[in-house]
């Protein structure tokens, strides 16, 4: 790692004076410390410009000519203080900021919880269509190894009538989920729970769809990720050697709480090949997104019931 600066931080708050000055002395510092970019963003310039604006507060489409605009000198220790952090801890940028997008809405994320980045937004931003859609939404819906909440959280956006509830086995990650349900005044039509996957469900909880973004990483992949993402929680990436740990238990236990003419929707990532590897028999869809992803497979409950000996017996 390339040394920041031999600045100190008296001197660097007396030079650099504008926004415009510390997006350019971010991005230098990015480079020079071949950052890796993919909790947000994909590019040192993309990743100076969130950081900046994010923690002063501004949008992201904030008009060009304020980045010319004077900062005081807290807000430039504070901005010198995160530039360092990134390039030396290598924490990813929601985590210093506290926050984090999905499917167009602001959430809480910490070193708690995964920062938010799943694909399935984009089914969530479309309402699941074909299956679902505004005038036919799914009365209730179950966000699986919830984290942050925002898979759920959005769904409830998504569809206005509909009871979400959020799960997971992390009682921390819990704790940031509730804290979302909160921001987003949605106390009345979103709840949270402690549940190990399906365990703590009653057996009447049924469902007409169950979405899940489950610990997927397999022994392979978690070895080679980049030191960002080794600072967020192990518990919500590792999922044994072919990363199907999770995903064969929630084959073979979500049609007990999936209502006929339910959908299953599970994002397994690079463990797709392993999954087809180990159920060939089953016509798995796997979903089409017009950004760059893959890894996410759609189940109806039929199918469920069909493949159901398979999904017990891998178990």
């Amino acid at each position: 790692m390339s040394p920041i600066t031999n600045q100190t931080t008296t001197s660097l708050v007396q030079e650099l004076k504008t926004l415009r000055d510390f997006v350019r002395w971010a991005l230098t510092n990015f480079n020079k410390n071949h950052l890796y970019y993919g909790h947000g963003t994909d590019n040192a310039w993309d990743e100076a410009l969130h950081l900046v604006l994010g923690s002063l507060h501004l949008p992201s489409d904030t008009d060009e000519r304020l980045l010319d605009a004077r900062l005081t000198q807290l807000e430039r220790e504070k901005l010198i203080d995160l530039i360092k952090q990134r390039c030396e801890t290598r924490t990813p940028l929601p985590y210093l900021l506290g926050e984090s997008w999905f499917a167009g809405l602001p959430f809480k994320v910490d070193a708690r919880v995964l920062i938010p980045r799943s694909p399935i937004a984009e089914l969530i931003i479309n309402c699941f269509e074909p299956w679902f859609d505004a005038a036919q939404p799914p009365a209730k819906i179950l966000d699986l190894c919830t984290g942050s909440g925002c898979i759920g959280i959005a769904c409830a956006y998504a569809f206005p009538t509909s009871e979400v509830l959020l799960s997971d086995i992390s009682q921390d990650a819990l704790d940031v989920a509730k804290e979302n349900i909160s921001r987003h005044h949605l106390d009345l039509r979103v709840t949270a729970l402690a549940s190990n996957l399906f365990s703590n469900l009653e057996a009447t909880d049924k469902f007409d769809l169950i979405v899940s973004n489950p610990p997927y990483v397999d022994i392979q992949d978690l070895a080679a990720m980049p030191e960002e993402y080794h600072q967020e929680p192990e518990l919500a990436l590792a999922a044994g050697e072919d990363g199907l740990d999770l995903v064969k238990v929630i084959l073979a236990k979500a049609r007990t709480h999936l209502n006929d003419g339910g959908l299953l929707v599970v994002e397994v990532g690079n463990s797709e090949i392993h999954l087809e590897a180990l159920f060939p028999q089953v016509p798995f869809l796997w979903v089409e997104f017009e950004a760059e992803a893959r890894g996410v497979f759609v189940l109806t409950a039929e199918q469920l019931d069909e493949f159901q000996a398979d999904f017990t017996a891998a178990i």
